[in-house]
């Protein structure tokens, strides 16, 4: 039958021969092929948006490390290594720069605790009776600038104070009447500044305390005389002092003592110095007229006058005005060819003006009969024996005269052995 044999043929079609099986293989290894290189080309494409989503974010948040071999990545883990470095040199830099920064807000506390102590806020009193104070706080010792000067004033100072002279070889016999005069009126909290070793051995074999300190003479001061080299240098001598917290009576060693000093001193200010001054005028201030005929009217000026504060002998608190009153004074020495009496007396008394602050310490005269200098002894002292025969001063300081260790050898008879004739031979100035 016809349709017997088409149902054969189309049996018989369904078995493909050998060639057509070829040709399917080809077929299916084109397609493996393709959809390999489309995965390449494409690794997202058959992912669902969550698969994809959540792909994006782990890369994100953690990071694949990166396949070796690629010039690029090398080069970033290089740079990754560099800042890794560098962000650790800058975590110790600033960890130094942190601890500047605590000292100097520990330092800025420290000062601004001092200032509040020093300006606490009261209520103004009745009439009358409001009186400012002078006396600031003295500063928090600090041992570290000095150990050595520390452990010795522990042993010498008495209350915290001590009296200091600062001296070299070319004053020895002056020096040796000073620490004679010391010790003869009872006084053992004094120390000599020794600037060279032959001015220490000489303390050492006479039993005076000293402290061998090297004299730094500014360029400025260099060729003006030994008096005034020391007197450069004695400020910055003195500052390791106050820093240590001590109170030091500065001295010169052209000073016979003869009572003890710290039985009269009044330490409600900074500072207190003897004066030049040989009468009450002077000495405590009084008040000058100028006079200019050309203005009429207004021709009489009035002035504040008072004579210097002598830089031989002067007694400072450990407070901050103090320590920057030296500071002032040793640099504009250090720069200036001055005299550093003149000096310490305008930065004391020079108020403050445009371009320039003045310096706030509090300051006090000393007695002018106790702590007495050389023009007002043989002035007028000892031209009048009746009216002062019982009087002894404190100290005297031959400060008016060249001839310091006559005279003071003289007062020492005078004052000490009874001599009433040893300053007569003495002109009231010098010769």
């Amino acid at each position: 039958m016809v349709l017997g044999k088409k149902e054969g043929s189309l049996f018989r079609s369904s078995s493909p021969s050998s060639n057509d099986r070829s040709k399917l293989g080809l077929a299916i290894l084109a397609g493996i092929m393709v959809g390999a290189l489309w995965a390449y080309l494409h690794p997202h494409a058959f992912m669902s948006a969550s698969e994809v989503s959540g792909r994006k974010i782990r890369k994100r948040d953690t990071p694949i490390a990166p396949q070796g071999g690629d010039p690029l990545v090398s080069e970033l883990e290089k740079k990754i290594r560099m800042l890794e470095l560098q962000v650790t040199t800058l975590r110790g830099e600033n960890s130094e720069i942190k601890s500047a920064l605590d000292l100097s807000n520990q330092e800025k506390k420290s000062a601004q605790q001092q200032l509040m102590a020093s300006r606490s806020r009261v209520k103004a009193g009745k009439f009358g009776t409001v009186a400012g104070t002078t006396t600031n706080p003295e500063i928090i010792p600090d041992k570290s600038v000095n150990p050595e000067l520390a452990q010795l004033l522990e042993k010498i100072a008495i209350n915290r104070e001590v009296i200091v002279g600062v001296s070299n070889k070319n004053v020895a016999p002056m020096l040796q009447v000073w620490f004679e005069s010391i010790k003869q009126s009872g006084i053992t909290n004094y120390l000599v500044v020794a600037l060279d070793d032959e001015t220490a051995k000489f303390c050492k074999d006479h039993d005076v305390p000293a402290y061998r300190k090297d004299a730094t003479i500014p360029k400025s001061l260099a060729g003006t005389g030994d008096n005034h080299a020391i007197s450069g240098t004695k400020f910055h001598i003195l500052r390791e002092f106050l820093v240590l917290g001590y109170s030091v009576l500065l001295s010169d060693v052209d000073i016979v003592y003869l009572q003890n000093p710290f039985k009269f001193l009044q330490r409600d200010c900074d500072i207190e110095a003897m004066t030049d001054g040989h009468t009450n005028a002077t000495a405590y201030g009084y008040n000058d007229v100028f006079d200019d005929p050309k203005m009429g009217w207004s021709r009489y000026a009035h002035t504040m006058r008072i004579w210097v504060f002598n830089s031989g002998l002067f007694y400072l608190r450990p407070t901050v005005p103090s320590i920057e009153l030296l500071d002032r004074v040793a640099t504009r020495l250090a720069r200036e060819k001055a005299w550093d009496q003149a000096v310490i007396n305008e930065e004391l008394f020079f108020p403050s003006r445009p371009g320039y602050n003045g310096l706030h310490a509090s300051k006090r005269v000393m007695d002018r009969f106790l702590f007495m200098n050389s023009k007002l002894l043989f002035s007028d002292i000892r031209g009048d024996p009746s009216q002062y025969a019982n009087f002894r001063p404190v100290t005297i300081h031959v400060n008016y005269h060249p001839d310091k260790y006559n005279r003071m050898l003289a007062i020492v008879d005078y004052y000490v052995k009874g001599k009433k004739d040893a300053l007569a031979k003495f002109p009231v100035g010098s010769e």
